[in-house]
């Protein structure tokens, strides 16, 4: 299955990119994804304890499963004044 990823704040800066694709096997989760995004960049891990992800504009955990053409949104914590 492919899905559409899409990085937020200070993660979309540093992967110097708003989003990309992921091929992703049938039964694959949130976390699965995850995994697999860090490998391809390592930077990732920086953000991966404290990401808030939702797929399809509602807030999942890491065990969510995941569908062919899903959105997986990827939000850094945020701060400011």
């Amino acid at each position: 299955m492919v899905i559409r990823v899409l990085f937020f704040g200070a993660l979309a800066h540093d992967l110097g990119a708003g989003g990309t694709e992921l091929d992703l096997s049938d039964n694959a989760t949130v976390g699965d994804a995850l995994l697999r995004l860090s490998e391809a960049h390592p930077v990732l891990d920086r953000y991966r304890t404290r990401l808030a992800t939702a797929v399809n504009l509602e807030y999942v955990d890491a065990a969510h499963p995941l569908r062919d053409g899903d959105e997986l949104a990827l939000i850094p914590p945020v701060s400011g004044g």
